[in-house]
């Protein structure tokens, strides 16, 4: 997608990116920069992709999580994310706007990609979220979702369904715009040192 190994975004995916996400020409370019610097062949593997999450998480454990996150923006499959991926991937992770959000919180959730959620996939990326959670962080948490389970047990409960049941896409997205605590539970809130930091990755 666009000119991912030259030394300049294409007029195209220019105006693709600064139309769909938060970003203007002047820090997709900054962006583009950093990203050929990091990923000169213009495409990042998982494994870089992992990296990147480790050095904002020195304290923690990331990878399950990246991995995922890595899983639910490699759109075609091939192990690896172009530019258009990768900022569409800081976009949605650190902003974005709500339902555009909420499909692809569908889609990091739906770990089989066979467009419905299990319960089972609910404990595994919620699993994946508190290994990224200091230690000193979890027991700050409510009682009542201090564990990997016992916040998947929360969300399960929140829509009603028995064990074996499946959400699908709409009910998911419905269901947590309609209550904010949902919101709050199924995503990693960046603390601001994070934000900080991918502010860096930008000058």
């Amino acid at each position: 997608m666009g000119n991912s190994k030259s030394g300049a975004l294409s007029k195209e995916l220019l105006e693709d990116l600064k139309s769909n996400t938060k970003y203007n020409e002047a820090e997709l370019c900054v962006w583009y920069q950093s990203f050929l610097k990091e990923c000169p062949t213009g495409r990042i593997t998982k494994e870089q992709f992992e990296g990147i999450y480790a050095s904002f998480f020195p304290n923690a454990d990331p990878t399950e999580y990246a991995r995922h996150v890595f899983r639910s923006f490699d759109t075609n499959a091939d192990g690896q994310l172009d530019f258009k991926e990768y900022i569409v991937a800081l976009h949605l992770t650190s902003g974005g706007k709500t339902l555009q959000k909420l499909e692809w919180a569908f889609a990091l959730y739906d770990v089989d990609g066979n467009g419905t959620i299990s319960k089972n996939e609910i404990q595994e990326i919620v699993k994946s979220i508190f290994n990224m959670i200091p230690e000193e962080d979890q027991n700050d948490l409510p009682e009542d979702e201090n564990t990997p389970d016992k916040r998947a047990d929360k969300v399960w409960d929140f829509f009603g369904k028995k064990e074996d049941d499946k959400i699908a896409e709409r009910e998911f997205i419905q269901g947590v715009m309609d209550n904010k605590d949902i919101l709050r539970l199924i995503q990693y809130d960046e603390p601001q040192k994070i934000k900080d930091k991918l502010k860096e990755k930008k000058q």
